[in-house]
């Protein structure tokens, strides 16, 4: 028997193909969704956010974390032990949860968050610290020794011997969540556990959970600052195992953030702790979208979609604004055009390099705050229209925007002040490829006279891959060079028809 017209078009509103294949009466009976009435329960998966896991891994990504955490409680109007404060203004307000936490039967909110270290001291002063509380401690979990800044060790050694358990904990969390969407993993690309853990543990997890998205956030070796002499060995081996593995990395180097810190803020000495709370800022306002609402609203997938046009070259650059001390934050203008040309000034920028030098490929505007969406249009607008704005021409839109009505938020007893908006900016663009070329140089000094390079072959990696790994940033060089040279050969062309 054939379908009535009135029951097609039904079944077509609702996104039902008519395949011509005859329907039994009973089959016919039991299709309540024909007016499009969800089902309470699927209504309520559909409505559901997705879930996002946190991994943390060494030093600097356990620091890291650590000022996150901090920052997301506030912003969700949590306490120390993750457990709703009954002093947060409005909890109404205070964001979906599961995006990143799990709720327990006492009503308690637990991070969907796994922080390793081979090294013990990182991992046991989140034990023993402020937030003891409020991580699962199975999911603290910490070697005997450290990775001694030799990414071979973190990767062929004494990570491989850990590796297992990491994968089953995160495992065991994935297992938890109803629709997780993806991981975002904090590390450091010069030390041991960070470079060679981390490389060891996103080629798992691309095995393991390939569809997932895998955005990381790393500490990148800075143009002069260093903590090891071994930081270009490490930052090449495993900047070339994770780019394959990796969808989206959003490069942090500690220069540029110090830079920020002391001319920004008026700190003369800052310390790791304001240059954490610094990037955290950045992290939340990158995932406010995933926790609140807004008129724009962008998820993860959609950070590659917009800002990865090809595979390898996924590194956007980072630029917040406004970063501000409480004494000068009366005297300063907030305008959305003000802080948008504020993010593209190279002093906000959280690498070191000059976009004036380069093509921007794509653009990522995350607005934050008491905004309204056609300053955002005006403001993109005045960009692209100014000349030293260079896009490539290939990509002739350029922007994506996102809007987030939730303000930010500051950690009492940081020297950021509290503002009623922010904006934050990535941007794919070939002048970081400055930022590769400083680090090959460097690798190169060293890899010449074959220094500490036993170090390395000692703990059973073969030294092929240091050539190896080293060809494949100098393709990553030329990738860039070529994408800015395909604007640049058609500029050519035009001049000479003149």
């Amino acid at each position: 028997m054939s379908l009535s017209p009135v029951t097609s078009r039904r079944r077509r509103r609702c996104g039902l193909r008519n395949r011509g294949v005859e329907e039994r009466p009973a089959a016919r009976a039991a299709l309540p969704s024909l007016d499009c009435a969800w089902p309470t329960p699927l209504k309520q998966l559909l409505t559901e956010r997705a879930q996002i896991c946190h991994l943390h891994i060494g030093q600097a990504g356990t620091q890291l974390g650590n000022s996150a955490w901090e920052l997301y409680l506030l912003e969700h109007g949590l306490q120390a032990d993750g457990r709703p404060n009954p002093d947060a203004k409005d909890l109404s307000d205070s964001g979906s949860f599961e995006t990143f936490f799990t709720e327990t039967g006492s009503g308690k909110y637990v991070p969907r968050s796994i922080f390793v270290d081979l090294d013990p001291s990182p991992i046991d002063e989140i034990r023993t610290g402020a937030y003891r509380q409020l991580f699962h401690p199975e999911l603290l979990i910490s070697g005997k020794e450290d990775a001694a800044n030799n990414y071979a060790r973190g990767h062929y050694t004494i990570g491989k011997e850990m590796v297992d358990s990491v994968i089953d904990r995160i495992r065991r969390v994935a297992d938890n969540c109803s629709s997780l969407q993806g991981f975002l993993i904090f590390h450091s690309f010069g030390g041991g556990t960070g470079s060679g853990f981390g490389a060891l543990l996103l080629e798992r997890l691309s095995t393991d959970y390939g569809k997932k998205c895998k955005l990381e956030f790393a500490v990148y070796p800075a143009p002069r600052v260093s903590t090891s002499i071994v930081e270009p060995y490490n930052a090449v081996l495993s900047t070339h195992s994770t780019i394959e593995n990796a969808d989206c990395t959003f490069l942090v180097d500690n220069e540029a953030v110090y830079d920020i810190c002391r001319r920004s803020l008026d700190i003369p000495r800052p310390n790791y702790e304001h240059l954490n709370r610094l990037i955290a800022q950045v992290v939340s306002s990158i995932t406010s979208s995933l926790r609140f609402d807004g008129a724009l609203n962008v998820d993860l997938n959609e950070f590659q979609t917009n800002l990865v046009p090809y595979p390898r070259i996924h590194y956007p650059l980072i630029s917040y604004a406004p970063v501000i001390s409480a004494k000068k934050s009366s005297h300063e203008s907030f305008k959305v055009s003000d802080l948008t040309f504020q993010c593209f000034e190279p002093n906000n920028q959280m690498v070191v390099c000059d976009p004036r030098n380069g093509k921007y490929m794509a653009v990522a505007l995350l607005y934050r705050g008491d905004i309204v969406p056609r300053d955002c249009s005006a403001a993109a607008g005045a960009l692209k229209a100014k000349s030293s704005f260079n896009l490539v021409e290939w990509c002739p839109t350029g922007f994506k925007l996102g809007i987030n009505y939730t303000k930010p938020i500051s950690v009492p007893g940081s020297e950021l002040a509290a503002v009623d908006r922010s904006v934050a900016m990535l941007s794919n663009t070939t002048a970081i490829a400055e930022a590769w070329s400083r680090l090959d140089h460097k690798f190169d000094l060293m890899y010449s006279k074959r220094a500490f390079v036993h170090w390395y072959v000692g703990e059973g990696m073969e030294e092929g891959e240091f050539s190896e790994a080293r060809e494949d940033l100098a393709a990553l060089e030329k990738d860039y060079e070529e994408v800015a040279s395909d604007s640049l050969d058609d500029e050519g062309a035009e001049e000479g028809e003149y």
